[in-house]
């Protein structure tokens, strides 16, 4: 994958910044698009590009794209991991602000249908490309008290299902679904690790903690060569505790 060009939302920390470590050490120029610190971890990476975007904004995804055609030359690797949820309270369904609601589906949701909009007439124009979807195991347990992040991650199941059928070959579109990860984001909320932590390695056939570098081989699979037959699909990545 050397020369390869690949964009990683949400990757100043956690997961994302896993990510861009692994497809870095696979030889890719890494861009990093995030709300907060994304110049400062991209001076990680040979040749880094750190650009600030909300991916929930239109202007901000088309002027990413545009941005990292123009310093790069080209987009190979699109890695839609930016989302909310650590930060998100856990309460009843009939509890959520709509605003919330609209929010999450905005940031987690939304953002994959701007940035894949944006990236796949570049991506074709390089003569293809790799796009993987970062998901969650929540909606295949049926996880209550966060039902606008389990809808939200479901949907971006369903969205790549589709988008793979209408890209076909050209463009892979598959999907990692990880169970609860010890990232940066989660242990910055104490709240959330006490609620959710025992209880998922107690679910798990592998009994530990998850961490973000659990996740990055599944990507880095998928973003390669010798996953070229395959798209469409979603893998969960939490140690055994869905059989997906």
């Amino acid at each position: 994958m050397s020369g390869q060009v690949a964009i990683v939302t949400g990757g100043a920390k956690g997961i994302g910044k896993a990510i861009a470590d692994r497809l870095a050490q696979d030889g890719m120029r890494i861009v990093i698009a995030d709300l907060q610190g994304a110049e400062e971890a991209a001076t990680a990476y040979p040749d880094g590009v750190g650009l600030t975007v909300d991916v929930a904004s239109e202007l901000d995804v088309e002027r990413m794209a545009a941005e990292v055609e123009e310093r790069c030359g080209r987009i190979d690797v699109l890695v839609n991991n930016a989302g909310l949820y650590a930060s998100l309270e856990m309460r009843s369904f009939s509890e959520i602000p709509v605003e919330e609601w609209r929010r999450v589906m905005d940031v987690n949701v939304l953002s994959m249908f701007l940035t894949c909009r944006a990236v796949v007439p570049r991506m074709k124009a390089s003569g293809g490309g790799r796009i993987v979807n970062i998901s969650s195991g929540t909606p295949f347990r049926g996880v209550p008290f966060l039902l606008h992040y389990v809808t939200s991650k479901g949907a971006i199941v369903a969205f790549t299902r589709a988008l793979a059928k209408e890209l076909g070959g050209e463009v892979r579109v598959n999907c990692v679904a990880p169970g609860f990860t010890m990232s940066d984001g989660v242990e910055e909320h104490p709240e959330v690790v006490e609620a959710l932590q025992q209880v998922s390695v107690s679910a798990r056939t592998i009994k530990r903690d998850q961490v973000p570098e659990d996740i990055t081989g599944a990507v880095a699979f998928l973003c390669g060569p010798e996953s070229s037959f395959i798209t469409g699909q979603t893998m969960v990545i939490d140690g055994g505790q869905f059989f997906h």
